[in-house]
């Protein structure tokens, strides 16, 4: 009887679904990953007399060349609890089995794993002792023991790498392993550095085929797949490429082949170009001949609907669960200039010089046109992608990939949707570190899932960019101004720019627009001017800005310019050249080059209504030339923010006195232990006061009243002063009529106050709250907004009723760093009500780091209010806290999934 006879039409009782995920091997190739079902037992046959008798041996300490139908009962059926395990799928076949069966005397789990011996080498096992472990601490589990042989070094690395603690014993012939799977911040590491490696090697083997194949390459002119393939040729690619038509015997003049599965050779990238309801039978045809990757031109999927997302859905699945990665559908292609590959995979009539830029590009038609424009500014390419739909490669795995890439100095991004944030903060972020990231996205650009954060979408998109260092700019022209500057020159230490300049009016407009982009006019020291004065006697004006008048000619531009240059006052230099009746232009703009030349600061040339295209000299420079000066000052002006950014990397998370994390968990656990998932839970206030305690964040003694006596007694037990708050308010205002009495000294104040307050709000009174006072400061709103699939916000405002009106206005995504927690504060209009480095500035982002804590402990935090914070010399003072919590609805933060990135 085959053991396909145990076979389930649904999942088993229990069977944890969530867990299903594709996941990237350390090759780049993709595997499924699931756990086991009971329908696993003809594969799980299949898979052991598979493998090698010494594979055998390791596993059991035994040969045991067949399983008996005990061995697969037991293997195939588990509860999902105690005994847990989970099997690597690729295609049909089952390429690997991890397993931990609970020790009830112990309360660790034995733990056990066997890969394909003709997969070893890819990650399988540590990949799969990930989810183990995962899986394991939902149940409360600490701690793995394995027993091994000594000859087993194999799976003893596979402990090691994982990057949990281990210890190791010998006994009696075997070791014994004992594995602690906390998630420590070493495993967190060792997992994304797993995570990063294999998704800069999947893009990789997408970028660098050996053998290409152009499915849908018909012999019109003008038909996607043709000229896709005509591309291929005409790019020079370095291996053999092969147009695959039922209908036609030849294409371009190379011999066709009906299917891709009639080539002989073997195909590593495929390029499809047929009509929309063929794909999925067309990919089918290349799982069967083993393509590593896909790029589908075709369009015709979820951008038309329900119907057609479907469809995309199912070729996702198809590929991803039989090892490759898809760029697309409803893209333009892809292009690698490396000379050892030169592929031109894209329909898109433009060849791009090779270069340093990395370009992105969701949008087939503005990414034709950026390449285009990119040519003629003579910026070369490394490589380009269009994603279209983003089914499957995202941006996350493309700066994974260009982090890493030696010929990508520089990235560029038009997108019109953004993924998984939460993710991209973090890969963005470290990226940004060593490469610059330049993106043009408009107000409309979608953030995927982040409007459950109640959050203006714009205004979320550019703190998410700020904070991850992304250059943001909104024209496609800021686009490539910013480029040319980032590419070509160093990046300014500080703010300060000097303008040399031949006009008075030009170098004014240069000053202006300087100022208008966050820059400053630096200051020449006395000697500079003195030496320029020495040096240019025609110099009318030696201070910035410098005036060499209209007689100045090359002699005098490279001169004063290498003064400046060697100013310790000066950052940047504007050099301004506007053509007299008998100019030398092209020998004054080699002069600017020449200065420029090994110097450590950025010199951008401004040639009044030059012509900047490839073949002009301004194209041939080694410095950026512009036409004007206003889109100087704004690229200038970008990347001084950028290099500003770099500057405050070194922020740290700081060590918070008077922080109990536990305590937190259990509150927030208990609290959550009494409603259903999906339902939120606001705490009450008393409840919430504690909750934020935790994190050594004091909220104003307070008492709940009833009567005017009673308020009398709570003042007398607070000490006056105090504030008297109606409860029934939604939102209170500092007047009686709007539910708040302040600075109330004696025993009449508060009577009186009462009993004005009973007689004009009524039942808004019952109970009411009496509350010490706070000292004088500035109001502060703050909240924090936290959802699964996107990750946690904190935004601050004015306090008080002027929130309600005008917003949070400033807001940074978490983790929250001490410099970060400093600018958050600098953004907002309390920027100038609080100063940096005064004590109401330190009490303040002390509070906000407090905050985030919190919320990086307690994922079940879904929004949390403060509001009003006081905020004076002495301290933060909290009189309110809100807090509503929810269920968490998030997949496992710290297992690789590629599902994550969509």
């Amino acid at each position: 009887m085959p053991y396909g006879d145990v076979s389930v039409d649904h999942d088993p009782p229990g069977y944890p679904q969530r867990w299903e995920s594709d996941v990237l091997l350390v090759d780049g190739a993709t595997v499924r990953v699931r756990p086991i079902r009971p329908d696993d037992a003809d594969r799980i046959v299949a898979f052991h007399n598979r493998q090698s008798p010494e594979s055998i041996y390791l596993r059991f300490f035994s040969a045991r060349p067949r399983l008996s139908p005990r061995d697969v009962e037991r293997f195939t059926q588990v509860d999902y609890v105690d005994r847990m395990a989970f099997v690597a799928v690729l295609g049909d076949d089952l390429i690997g089995v991890a397993r931990y069966d609970r020790d009830p005397d112990t309360g660790a789990a034995e733990v056990a794993f066997i890969t394909d011996d003709f997969h070893h080498g890819r990650g399988l096992a540590t990949l799969l002792l990930e989810y183990l472990a995962a899986a394991a601490r939902e149940q409360g589990l600490t701690r793995f023991t394995a027993t091994t042989l000594p000859q087993n070094r194999k799976m003893l690395g596979v402990f090691k790498q994982a990057g949990f603690e281990v210890s190791t014993r010998f006994s009696d012939g075997v070791i014994e392993v004992r594995l602690g799977i906390e998630e420590t911040s070493e495993a967190q590491a060792a997992i994304e550095d797993r995570e990063r490696r294999a998704e800069a090697r999947s893009v990789a083997r997408l970028l660098s085929p050996r053998s290409v194949a152009v499915i849908g390459a018909g012999r019109q002119r003008g038909g996607l797949g043709h000229e896709a393939f005509r591309n291929v040729l005409a790019g020079g690619f370095a291996g053999p490429a092969y147009p695959v038509n039922p209908s036609a015997p030849y294409v371009l003049s190379v011999r066709t082949h009906p299917t891709i599965g009639d080539i002989p050779d073997e195909i590593d990238l495929a390029v499809i170009a047929v009509p929309a309801p063929e794909v999925l039978a067309v990919v089918e045809q290349c799982v069967d001949k083993g393509v590593q990757s896909l790029v589908i031109i075709s369009a015709g999927f979820a951008e038309t609907g329900e119907e057609g997302a479907e469809l995309q859905r199912r070729i996702v699945e198809l590929a991803r669960g039989n090892g490759m990665r898809l760029v697309g559908p409803n893209c333009m292609g892809v292009i690698n200039t490396a000379p050892i590959v030169s592929l031109r995979a894209t329909f898109a009539p433009v060849a791009p010089p090779a270069g340093g830029v990395a370009f992105l590009s969701q949008s087939g038609t503005l990414g034709t046109a950026i390449l285009e424009n990119m040519a003629d500014l003579g910026l070369g390419v490394s490589s380009f992608l269009s994603l279209g739909n983003k089914a499957d490669v995202s941006l996350n795995d493309l700066l994974q990939f260009w982090e890493q890439d030696e010929r990508s100095d520089a990235v560029l991004l038009y997108l019109e949707s953004f993924g998984n944030l939460r993710k991209f903060s973090r890969i963005a972020r470290r990226v940004g570190r060593a490469k610059p990231i330049v993106s043009v996205t408009s107000s409309g650009a979608r953030l995927d899932r982040a409007d459950a954060l109640g959050l203006p979408a714009d205004a979320t998109l550019d703190a998410l960019l700020a904070q991850a260092g992304v250059i943001r700019v909104s024209t496609l022209n800021a686009l490539f101004d910013v480029t040319r500057v980032l590419v070509s020159q160093p990046l300014p230490q500080g703010r300060r720019v000097a303008i040399v300049s031949n006009s008075t009016g030009p170098a004014r407009l240069a000053g202006d627009a300087c100022r208008g982009a966050g820059l400053e006019a630096a200051q020449l020291a006395t000697h500079t001017q003195e030496a320029i004065a020495a040096a240019v006697p025609i110099a009318t004006h030696t201070a910035s800005p410098l005036d060499l008048t209209h007689e100045a000619g090359p002699s005098e531009y490279e001169a004063s310019l290498r003064h400046v240059l060697a100013d310790d006052g000066v950052d940047a230099v504007i050099a301004i050249f506007a053509p007299p009746l008998l100019a030398r232009t092209e020998e004054v703009a080699r002069a600017i080059a020449a200065a420029a030349d090994r110097s450590h600061k950025p010199v951008i040339a401004i040639v009044l209504g030059a012509d900047t295209r490839r073949g002009s000299i301004a194209a041939d420079l080694a410095v950026p030339v512009f036409a004007f000066p206003e889109e100087a000052a704004r690229a200038l002006g970008r990347v001084a923010q950028y290099r500003a950014w770099l500057a405050e990397q070194d922020g740290v998370l700081p060590q918070l006195a008077g922080i109990d994390a536990e305590r937190a968990v259990a509150l927030v656990h208990d609290e959550l232990s009494a409603t259903s998932p999906g339902a939120p839970r606001p705490l009450d206030s008393s409840v919430a006061a504690e909750l934020v305690g935790t994190y050594g964040i004091e909220v104003l003694e307070s008492r709940v009243v009833a009567t005017a006596d009673e308020a009398v007694a709570a003042a007398r037990t607070l000490g006056y002063p105090v504030v008297l708050k109606a409860t029934g308010m939604e939102r209170l205002q500092k007047t009686e009529s709007g539910g708040l009495a302040v600075d109330l000294h004696r025993d009449d104040e508060v009577r009186q106050s009462y009993d004005r307050m009973v007689e004009a709000l009524g039942d808004a009174m019952h109970p009411a709250l009496v509350q010490a006072m706070a000292p004088p400061g500035v109001d502060v709103a703050v909240r924090v907004v936290q959802r699964a699939a996107v990750g946690a916000v904190i935004s601050i405002g004015v306090g008080g009723v002027v929130v309600d009106q005008v917003g949070f206005d400033s807001l940074r995504f978490l983790p929250l760093t001490d410099i970060d927690a400093d600018n958050l504060v600098g953004a907002s209009r309390l920027g100038g009500l609080i100063p940096a480095g005064s004590p109401e500035r330190v009490h303040l982002a002390d509070l906000l780091l407090r905050l985030a804590q919190l919320a990086e402990t307690v994922p079940q935090l879904a929004d949390l209010r403060l509001n009003p914070v006081i905020v004076s010399a002495t301290g933060a003072a909290v009189t309110d806290v809100q807090v509503e919590l929810a269920h968490w609805t998030g997949d496992e933060p710290h297992v690789r999934r590629l599902d994550d990135d969509l």
